[in-house]
């Protein structure tokens, strides 16, 4: 968190380049919110986005060592109606507006595993390297009114390793409905014993070759977080982006050898052109 200069800098550009997204006002995002990329400027038919983006964040879960990141940003969209299908880098997608309260999600992505040397300092040799692996994440989100100024939010992730739960409210500030503006979120996250153990736990073989004690995790609760997202027009193509999460651990998580840090935090901002 040590970045979040530059979430102050993103306001700032907020102020001194709001006059260049009037050409952006009238438009209609599917759900307004700054954290659903929508580039299909309120009407049916394909859109398309490219950018990158730079994220500061912890090495792998739980480490106490961070380092920056490039990241590539924008998907490929499809909009019909209140359906919106995307194809986003390793994850392919479909989201629904039902009733203009209820937001509907579910996605196809990878887990990026980790891997031994995730650790420069050498904290996880031994433990082995994890492989990627595909994961179903479904969503929920259920505003109070058809401004989705708040709301309430669910999501599951399953996959080949277990799964994990988020529940939480949010709020969205600004009056844009192009999706532009800022949104602040605060979850609760759990978690099964094999999501659990995959992340932190350490098993007898591991435990051998990395001199680390053996350690099981019952699962339950993970984590309680915040995350701040931030999108804005520069002009009629160009977007700017930006996030900060921190997730404080539960005390299950922060007894396992592996949680280096009692949390895990990033940062990121990024530019995106809307073709």
């Amino acid at each position: 968190m040590k970045k979040l200069t530059g979430l102050l800098l993103l306001l700032c550009l907020n102020g001194l380049t709001s006059q260049a997204a009037f050409a952006q006002d009238e438009e209609t995002a599917l759900v307004p919110l700054p954290s659903l990329d929508d580039f299909t400027r309120g009407e049916d038919g394909w859109a398309f986005g490219l950018g990158l983006g730079v994220e500061y964040e912890s090495a792998y879960e739980g480490s106490d060592e961070f380092g920056w990141e490039l990241q590539p940003a924008g998907a490929v969209q499809w909009r019909s109606g209140d359906n919106i299908f995307y194809f986003a880098g390793e994850a392919l997608g479909w989201r629904g507006l039902r009733a203009d309260t209820w937001l509907l999600e579910a996605t196809v992505g990878f887990d990026e595993g980790r891997e031994e040397g995730d650790s420069d300092d050498g904290h996880l040799d031994g433990l082995g390297d994890q492989d990627e692996g595909a994961e179903l994440v479904l969503q929920a989100r259920r505003a109070f009114d058809s401004n989705w100024r708040n709301w309430l939010v669910g999501r599951v992730v399953t996959g080949g390793d277990g799964n994990l739960g988020l529940f939480g409210v949010g709020h969205r500030f600004g009056d844009q409905m192009n999706g532009t503006g800022s949104e602040l979120n605060l979850v609760m996250v759990v978690h099964d014993s094999e999501y659990a153990n995959k992340g932190f736990g350490i098993d007898a073989n591991q435990a051998a070759a990395s001199g680390l004690p053996e350690t099981h995790l019952s699962g339950g609760l993970r984590s309680i977080g915040i995350d701040y997202n931030f999108r804005h027009y520069v002009n009629n193509n160009w977007q700017i982006y930006g996030e900060a999460l921190f997730e404080y651990y539960s005390s299950e998580v922060r007894e396992s050898p592996i949680a280096r840090n009692n949390y895990e935090a990033e940062v990121g901002v990024g530019f995106i052109y809307v073709f």
